[in-house]
């Protein structure tokens, strides 16, 4: 192993780069491999196109006479760009996307075809996908249907068509379908709201712009560690003399190879339509960021899903890895993909935006206040939409948001929250202005340049948007912005219910909006928190506050099985209680089976190379300590390492095997809430620390040259 480790070093020293040169502008290939809007008008009859337009932005059904006409307008772009496959390209509960290929080319007629039936629905094997008991293994059918909503790309040579993937009587498999009926929920309950100020609202849009965190090393380094190659991060490894306590990585001079990466993946994802826009250096050594332009939130995240699979294999072009765990390095920031959501109208309103114009500042305190109560009434919930065993390792962790979850909203805009709160019952009389006696009128223009991004919040206001900060690097932001949206639109219904019914008993409307906002600001006070996240002190206060501090994915899933979690999905059509549960089921198991691996492989490598590798150096110290007692010299330093060695070792294999004893126990155990909880508590909390800590002793007191695993002094510096 230790020449595996050499080997290695030597070929990630000795690469060359591989370069990547862009002579057109990006305007000349932007989306060039997008069947889009303008391809689509291009090549459809003018009243066919129409009938497609309505049906993205209404959501209106496709008739198979239109279903038809794009398929042939589709087919014939794609076989012009090389394409000779199409797939549903769909995202089923394992965390990543997936596809069935066929063939345009059919064999009996000797021409290539595509009809509109397959493009609309397909019938992929369905049976090893997980479904969480709503489909039997024996049953296998499972559906892809066309999201019209998300345009269809080439990827290789292959047409990709965006797909929801339900069963056979419509229960939501995979992520994008309860993400597609919560923007829907929220964008009728925030036109509603809307329309209390202008009728011309017909349509709000949620919208997404995703940061997206990762960390590159060397592919050679990588092949030779197993545990990043088998569960995504490093489970042993001891922190470099220096880390990133300098903070001189961040936003410093891109690393050459790196930036040819970069510039390799960026060219691909433009042409895919992804419009990334900033790159960067992160806090940790080896860490960088990309983040996209802003998008329709559905094509934000089928874009950021698209764009790990570029990036990924992208990097193998230059013999590199990309690791988006979410904790592939102890000691080092995690990985977060940073989700930035707004509203914005059909008349081009960002609903975050605050105004110079006083009435239109009202409209924004009222989708800023409701988002706040919508958060503090459903903190636990949206816990548990960020919820893995990757993100368990970072969230809390010093470097990332708190696993409590809180909002900033910045000093001023926390003065003209106090100000609406506090000036009571206000009496407007004729020509009166309410807004200025409110300080509504006040709100600064240049907001978001004065609102601080406090890097410990989870769920941050930055100026015309709210940032959460709290999703997983590896996650697929559907799952999280499913829950926002949802709570939201939730929240924002009993708004419009609550000023219906103030209307209705004759209180002026304005005067009932503000009344109701001070009702909510008093009310979701508690989550609202302007200090460090990372201070054991906001532990203590978020206690007194009655907030959660929820530690671990087994129990945070409890959130969504709560009476209040299922009324917000059944109210607004988006999960039914039998898919709420199955999602736990999944999410349960997944858990169990992440927790297995890397105890599985902690165990492998601790007693197949990390301790013979000891042994084998305990006997060469040995054989040092009688050579200098023959020659009547000290070795009472050689005893001591010896003695060191000796003691890890043994707790090493006394761990590991009582670990292993803990499995056999906890594999008996048929409930899968139990089983979850059995492994977080009984094997990670109980045991990984403690192998991991002898394994990082020995790595301080063995040779270097016969260490088995790279190092991280290794891996992490990479030029």
């Amino acid at each position: 192993m230790a020449h595996l480790r050499f080997k290695a070093l030597d070929l990630a020293n000795n690469r060359t780069r591989t370069k990547v040169e862009v002579s057109e502008k990006i305007s000349d290939f932007f989306g060039q491999d997008v069947f889009g809007l303008r391809e689509m008008q291009s090549l459809l009859a003018p009243e066919v196109y129409k009938r497609v337009k309505r049906a993205i932005d209404g959501g209106t059904k496709v008739d198979a006479e239109t279903a038809d006409a794009v398929a042939s307008a589709a087919k014939s772009w794609a076989l012009t760009k090389g394409a000779t496959h199409y797939t549903h390209w769909f995202q089923p509960l394992t965390g990543s996307t997936a596809e069935k290929h066929d063939s345009f080319f059919d064999a009996s007629s000797g021409i290539e075809k595509f009809k509109g039936s397959a493009l609309v629905q397909q019938e992929p094997d369905a049976s090893s996908f997980p479904s969480g008991g709503i489909r039997s293994t024996f049953e296998a059918r499972g559906y892809t249907a066309w999201d019209p909503s998300s345009p269809m790309f080439i990827y290789g040579v292959t047409l990709c068509i965006p797909t929801v993937f339900v069963s056979y009587n419509g229960e939501a498999l995979d992520y994008k379908t309860p993400l597609l009926k919560a923007v829907e929920a929220v964008d009728k309950a925030a036109t509603n709201v809307c329309q209390l100020f202008d009728k011309k609202v017909t349509r709000v849009k949620a919208s997404l712009g995703c940061e997206q965190e990762y960390f590159v090393i060397d592919k050679a380094l990588y092949a030779a560690r197993p545990d990043l190659v088998m569960g995504g991060r490093t489970v042993f490894g001891h922190n470099p003399a220096r880390g990133q306590q300098l903070d001189d990585h961040y936003f410093g001079s891109i690393p050459p190879r790196i930036y040819d990466f970069m510039k390799g993946f960026e060219v691909e994802a433009l042409k895919l339509g992804i419009p990334v826009s900033t790159r960067h250096n992160e806090v940790a050594p080896s860490q960088f960021e990309v983040a996209p332009l802003f998008e329709d939130i559905n094509i934000a995240s089928d874009h950021n899903q698209l764009l790990m699979d570029v990036m990924s294999k992208v990097a193998e072009r230059h013999r590199l890895k990309v690791l988006f765990h979410e904790k592939p390095f102890a000691g080092l920031n995690g990985t977060g993909k940073h989700n930035n959501w707004s509203l914005i109208t059909n008349t081009g309103v960002n609903l975050f935006q605050p105004s110079s114009s006083a009435r239109e500042n009202l409209l924004f305190l009222i989708f800023f206040v409701n988002t706040i109560k919508a958060v503090y009434e459903n903190a636990d919930l949206l816990r548990a939409s960020v919820a893995s065993a990757g993100n368990d390792h970072r969230l809390g962790a010093n470097e990332a948001p708190p696993a409590i979850m809180s909002v900033f909203i910045g000093s001023q805009l926390t003065a003209v929250l106090d100000e609406l709160e506090k000036k009571g019952n206000v009496k407007v009389g004729k020509g009166e202005n309410m807004y200025m006696k409110l300080g509504i009128d006040k709100i600064p223009p240049i907001i978001q340049d004065n609102t601080d991004r406090n890097r410990t919040s989870p769920f941050a206001f930055t100026g015309n948007k709210f940032e959460f900060r709290a999703v997983g690097g590896n996650d697929n932001s559907a799952s999280s912005m499913t829950v926002l949206n949802a709570i939201v639109a939730d929240q924002l219904t009993d708004f419009y219910e609550a000023v219906q019914k103030e209307i209705k008993k004759g209180t002026e409307k304005r005067m009932a909006i503000v009344a109701i906002l001070r009702k909510y600001i008093k009310e979701s006070k508690a989550i609202r928190f302007e200090g460090d996240g990372y201070s054991d002190e906001w532990v203590k206060e978020a206690e007194k506050r009655g907030l959660s501090n929820i530690q671990d994915t087994p129990r945070a899933l409890d959130a969504y099985l709560t009476e209040k979690a299922r009324k917000v999905f059944n109210r607004h059509a988006i999960l039914t209680d039998r898919e709420l549960e199955a999602r736990n089921e999944i999410r349960w198991e997944s858990y169990i089976m992440k927790i297995q691996i890397e105890s599985r492989i902690m165990g492998d490598l601790a007693l197949n190379h990390i301790v013979p590798t000891a042994i084998a150096y305990q006997n060469k110290l040995i054989q040092n300590a009688n050579g200098l007692k023959g020659l009547n010299i000290s070795n009472k330093g050689v005893i001591n390492t010896i003695e060191s060695i000796t003691g890890y070792i043994e707790t090493i294999q006394t761990e590991v095997y009582n670990m292993i004893e803990e499995r056999k126990r906890l594999n008996k155990i048929e409930d899968l809430r139990d089983k979850a909880i059995g492994y977080c508590d009984d094997v990670k909390m109980k045991y990984f620390d403690k192998i991991r800590y002898a394994v990082d002793k020995l790595e301080m007191l063995i040779d270097d040259e016969d260490w088995p695993l790279v190092k991280y002094r290794e891996m992490l510096f990479l030029r």
